[in-house]
């Protein structure tokens, strides 16, 4: 026995294990399509990105233009065939019928190019065609959530004569970005069977990343009673924000599982009826619980006030508001509760504060809408320059006045020539000899300047 229980031993001992499935090896996945040896596809957009201002009614949508780049890297390639196809890529996680293919994605083709639609022998070089395409303002934006999944999926494929199909699938992220208030919106909320009344403002537009800030107010938290000669208080103990996310979405059908078309139903005959599951999911992608902060006045007058910020949490992965046409819908809410007990005190004791056990919570909704930050990014329309047609009227031309006519011209001062004026008679009259100017002025001695300007006519010809 102890020889036989030790050659089993041994025998477990060098039993060895083979994985003929397991290959230790550096090869690539199977999986993976194979690379053509002689030839590579890309793309280079060269387009903003893809954003949509405005909301699905007044958009204009959303311009993408970039190039496709075929290179041929060592010998010339033919090329049979290429062209490339935009396809908008709808997945709904809860689908009309569970594990169906079919009712889970919907595919819907939104534009197709055509480079190349006959064979072709592209040269060694860098070969790009350029693309465009403008997305209109009612598709709805790129999400991702538990309930369905919206995608821009762009595919190329180019086919040469020889060799392993060139393929190319990429995917375009489109985003909207509506219109934010300069002014916060204001709303006046009242709580029968209280006195209470909450005066609010906030903004209506938030966005997935970034702080806001609510302004509250509340009035007609003291009452007077005459009667009893006491004074009531409505006092804030708690105060809770979350905001909520609403998704809804209807799960169509597939041919295979659509309802078989009855006479009954208003459908256009030789159609069938586009019936579907509604889905509906909500969550909340942010909140807080506040038991302070707020400021509270007591006066006969009193009232409480206190600023909160709220955001969305980005771990949550919120998903912007949304509205298309085949029913998928993504809304937002802000919900405010109020935790407040009454309490009552008399008058002429208002320190001697005493609970009456009666407490009320107030709450209110208000809807936000959340979306994307536009950047300094516009419209592709506001950047666009303006055709001919659409170039308004010139300013008018503005011609040079006419010259205006010469005014009246004053009479002009006498001209004297040189031959008029004797400078050598006004040299004798200004720089004479001392005998003569003393003589002059001895015999008019209170003459002064007047009698030397009569000198100078004189001697000019002129006469007073």
């Amino acid at each position: 026995m102890p020889e036989s229980g030790k050659k089993e031993k041994d025998g477990h001992h060098h039993h060895r294990l083979s994985f003929p499935v397991l290959h230790l090896g550096g090869s690539k996945s199977s999986r993976e399509p194979p690379q053509h040896p002689h030839a590579s596809l890309d793309w280079r957009i060269e387009s903003p990105p893809a954003m949509m201002h405005g909301d699905p009614e007044t958009s204009t949508g959303a311009l993408v233009s970039g190039q496709m780049v075929l290179k041929v890297k060592d010998i010339p390639l033919e090329v049979e065939s290429f062209d490339a196809k935009l396809y908008i890529h709808v997945t709904h996680r809860k689908p009309f019928q569970g594990h169906c293919t079919d009712c889970a994605n919907q595919r819907t083709e939104l534009k197709s190019w055509t480079f190349l639609s006959e064979p072709t022998t592209l040269t060694p070089r860098t070969h790009e065609f350029p693309f465009s395409v403008l997305l209109e303002g009612h598709l709805p934006a790129s999400t991702d959530n538990s309930l369905i999944s919206v995608q821009y999926e762009f595919v190329a494929e180019a086919k040469p004569n020889r060799g392993s199909t060139l393929k190319l699938a990429r995917t375009i992220d489109v985003k909207r970005a509506l219109n934010v208030p300069e002014l916060p919106h204001h709303s006046i909320r009242v709580f029968p069977p209280t006195n209470i009344a909450a005066s609010v403002h906030y903004p209506q537009v938030i966005h997935p990343i970034g702080g806001n800030k609510l302004e509250l107010r509340l009035d007609g938290i003291v009452k007077h009673n005459v009667d009893v000669k006491s004074v009531e208080y409505w006092k804030l103990k708690r105060l809770t924000w979350k905001i909520e996310e609403i998704l809804s979405t209807v799960a169509p059908a597939c041919e295979k599982h659509a309802p078989k078309l009855t006479t009954t139903t208003e459908e256009q005959p030789g159609q069938p009826p586009k019936k579907g599951v509604k889905r509906t999911v909500e969550r909340v992608i942010g909140s807080a619980d506040l038991h302070n902060g707020w400021k509270a006045d007591y006066s006969p007058d009193g009232k409480i006030e206190a600023e909160i910020e709220y955001h969305c949490d980005p771990a949550l992965k919120p998903s912007c508001n949304l509205k298309s046409k085949d029913g998928t819908e993504i809304t937002h809410q802000l919900v405010v509760e109020m935790v407040v007990v009454q309490e009552y005190a008399p008058t002429n004791n208002l320190k001697h504060v005493t609970p009456t056990g009666v407490a009320r919570i107030l709450r209110m909704h208000f809807g936000v809408v959340l979306t994307e930050r536009p950047g300094l990014g516009v419209s592709w329309d506001n950047e666009a320059p303006p055709i001919y047609q659409d170039v308004p009227p010139s300013p008018p031309c503005y011609a040079p006045p006419p010259p205006a006519s010469p005014p009246a011209l004053a009479p002009s001062p006498p001209t004297y020539t040189s031959s008029e004026i004797r400078y050598d008679s006004m040299e004798e009259l200004m720089l004479g000899s001392g005998g003569e100017r003393s003589s002059v002025e001895n015999n008019n001695p209170s003459s002064g300047p007047s009698s030397a300007a009569t000198s100078i006519r004189h001697s000019l010809g002129e006469h007073p």
